[in-house]
């Protein structure tokens, strides 16, 4: 009887000691689930701060706020090298191999390039932070008057109220630039060295204006607006202009182009979808044969402000409305003559232009929705000449005959012998867009201008890059033939090149980043964008060449930004 008592007691002491061990492990997790996270300390950020050298809550040292200018400097190196040395002093890291916490910041450093945005990234860079000259009057393409005011009738009639009859008075802190669209900045901007700045600010209320403003009017002629007051008198001083002309784009072509005016009398050149993404251009095409694609323009824009070269007026996507935005609304009676409905049922036309401009060759809608690219129009050519430049790499356009520069390998010595290639920037700046066009698959680059009012010390004015991006499964090194010949190139382009290359700034990962803004996205098939990492390649490879032979890497690597880089 007593060991039956004792064993009842052991057994209810085990059971009573279970209670309690699992009462301790239940109060335990829910205090932990409990606590917010947040008030859980680890010391992650005194660690990160010894492992930099500095004090906890002491201000960042300025040499670390900077990137190391040595990123400027040594970009000689393999892509690989690049790519490792380059990212620890993005952020600002100077640590020692075998210092605490090198591996695991590397790696942080590393993740939050792939979580982050790659194409803001690279507008960080220093070397898209280099500074351009100092822009003085006489830079720039236009002067402003600033008593000028652009102003709109309240009652919506689309109409200019001239500054005598518009309020007097401005809001605070606002002046007479304030009341200008957004186009008109845009004219008003130019100068010198840059058809618009890095990080400007107009750029993406152009570009929604381009895809979204109410169009008025269309045609294959430009409307030209005659007013009785010179309302804005804004682009040239009043004793030289009576009236305030729009931008005007002249009719012609191969192919058909219309002109699109807004209510606020801004304008733009559309170009209607031929082809679609997916549609290569038959190898046996020739390069003057090539249909001018919609996506082509817009895919252009911007790889040309990702190559900081900023020569491409801003260019944006747009569905259009045949019926409502095209036929209804047309000026031009040759344009309205050729609308018709296709037995499928949807609105065709076809215009007139040299080319392609038949019923065999007919755009249509669906049923009359139809893609396009809307480019933003440079200011009229009587109010800012423009001088147009036959290119010394022009194709014979012949269907046997070759080009001189094509049997003549000393080509580019006669070149650099005569103006303006003799002096200046000029064939270094003409070097920039044949990688351009390489980089697309351009063949058609014939002529490029420049504005009259800066002489030869300007830049070039990349137009027309309707055939750029019709092939992606080849390449075609010929477009190259201006940097093969003659070996030289601009240090910060060829910088900007060698960036790019690395996987935190992939050029096909920032141009897809870009043109998923797009109205229109996705603008490029994935092959296009692929492509693009290859034509890089050969072109550092081709730099690469000429650095091999040249005696002097400055011949090849032209400084261009000065001794600091």
């Amino acid at each position: 009887m007593q060991w039956r008592l004792q064993m009842l007691f052991q057994r209810k002491l085990k059971i009573r000691f279970l209670f309690l061990l699992f009462l301790a492990l239940l109060v335990h997790l829910v205090m932990d689930f409990a606590l917010p996270t947040t008030h859980r300390s680890c010391g992650c950020d005194t660690k990160a701060s010894k492992a930099m050298g500095v004090l906890s809550g002491s201000p960042m040292p300025a040499s670390l706020k900077k990137l190391s200018l040595r990123i400027l400097q040594d970009f000689s190196g393999s892509n690989g090298s690049l790519e490792k040395s380059s990212q620890p002093e993005r952020a600002g890291l100077h640590l020692r191999a075998g210092e605490p916490g090198v591996q695991q910041q590397h790696e942080e450093a590393n993740a939050g390039w792939t979580r982050g945005s790659k194409l803001a990234a690279l507008f960080k860079h220093p070397l898209y932070n280099i500074p351009v000259p100092k822009v003085t009057e006489k830079d720039k393409l236009f002067i402003v008057n600033p008593m000028e005011k652009f102003s709109l009738h309240s009652s919506g009639s689309d109409e200019w109220v001239s500054s005598s009859k518009a309020e007097t008075l401005l809001p605070t802190g606002k002046t007479a630039y304030d009341t200008y669209p957004t186009w008109l900045k845009f004219h008003v901007g130019i100068n010198r060295y840059e058809l618009y700045p890095r990080r400007d600010p107009l750029l993406p209320t152009l570009l929604q204006d381009l895809a979204t403003q109410r169009i008025i009017s269309s045609g294959t002629t430009s409307l030209s607006v005659s007013l009785s007051t010179p309302l804005p008198r804004c682009l040239l001083p009043a004793s030289l202009i009576p009236m305030c002309l729009l931008s005007v784009q002249k009719s012609g072509g191969t192919q058909l182009k219309l002109i699109m005016t807004f209510p606020n009398y801004g304008q733009a050149l559309f170009k209607p979808m031929k082809q679609t993404r997916d549609q290569e251009t038959p190898i046996d095409f020739f390069y003057f044969s090539d249909f001018e694609r919609h996506n082509a323009e817009i895919a252009a824009f911007h790889l040309d402000r990702i190559l900081d070269f900023r020569r491409i007026p801003p260019v944006s996507g747009r569905l259009v409305n045949i019926t409502k935005e095209i036929r209804d609304i047309t000026t031009d009676k040759k344009l309205a003559k050729t609308f018709f409905i296709s037995p499928a049922g949807n609105v065709c036309f076809y215009g007139e232009c040299s080319y392609y401009c038949s019923t065999e060759h007919a755009l249509c809608g669906k049923p009359d929705r139809l893609e396009g690219s809307m480019a933003a129009l440079l200011p009229d050519k009587t109010l800012a000449k423009r001088r147009s430049w036959r290119s010394p790499w022009r194709r014979s356009y012949h269907k046997s005959k070759k080009a001189e520069w094509e049997l003549n390998p000393n080509y580019c010595a006669q070149v650099r012998e005569t103006p303006p290639y003799d002096s200046g920037h000029r064939l270094l700046d003409l070097i920039d867009m044949a990688i351009l066009d390489f980089l697309m698959g351009n063949m058609d680059r014939h002529h490029y201008e420049t504005f009259e009012k800066f002489g030869n010390d300007t830049f070039l004015l990349h137009l027309d890059n309707g055939r750029g991006f019709g092939t992606h499964s080849r390449d075609e090194p010929s477009i190259l033939a201006p940097l093969q010949q003659c070996c030289s190139i601009k240090k910060s382009t060829y910088l900007r090149l060698q960036l790019l290359a690395t996987q935190p700034y992939r050029l096909s990962d920032v141009l897809r980043e870009a043109l998923a803004a797009d109205p229109l996205a996705p603008v490029l098939a994935e092959p296009h964008l692929q492509a693009l990492d290859r034509r890089l390649g050969k072109v550092l490879v081709a730099v690469g060449h000429c650095l091999a032979r040249a005696a002097h890497q400055e011949k090849v690597l032209v400084n261009d930004v000065g001794p600091w880089v």
